[in-house]
């Protein structure tokens, strides 16, 4: 079953210094934190502030590629989490026809926010990634940095993009 997700934000791991996209379901029951690389972080922070750039950058060509297509895209799905690693599903159709494909969480979150698609991410995964009881929606930064400081070490920085 898919579970819908949301942006909770963005932040470092405190112990490999690496950006982490939190995601939360909409009832705030669980998280899902998926480390990413600094390149993507950065696509991400610039959609979720509305950071216009001079010049498109990479996710920006493919959401322009896509509707020169007229293609659209209807959702990406983190789809599993395999030897420490997540994937991806980008669903998208080109006029009537479906066409999925297989992209990193990362990028495939940064193309959601372009195009306004929802993100969703298969319960296995959350099973599979441990998720936990999301912090309550009041929380700011500092106490969810203390959530992810009380995560067991062995897992904090073990996930890619």
């Amino acid at each position: 079953m898919q579970i819908p997700m949301s942006i909770k934000g963005l932040m470092m791991d405190p112990i490999t210094n690496m950006p982490i996209v939190i995601l939360h379901d909409p009832d705030g029951h669980r998280v899902l934190p998926i480390w990413v690389g600094v390149f993507e972080a950065n696509a991400i922070a610039l959609q979720i502030e509305n950071v216009a750039t001079p010049r498109p950058m990479t996710h920006d060509l493919l959401r322009n590629v896509l509707q020169e297509l007229r293609a659209e895209v209807d959702k990406i799905v983190v789809t599993d989490l395999r030897e420490n690693t997540f994937f991806a599903l980008i669903h998208l159709h080109v006029g009537a026809d479906p066409l999925v494909i297989d992209a990193r969480p990362s990028d495939a979150i940064a193309l959601a926010l372009r195009t306004q698609a929802p993100i969703f991410v298969e319960d296995s995964v959350l099973e599979h990634a441990r998720s936990v009881e999301a912090i309550p929606e009041k929380a700011d930064d500092e106490r969810l940095s203390k959530w992810l400081e009380s995560l067991d070490p062995d897992d904090l920085g073990k996930y890619k993009m």
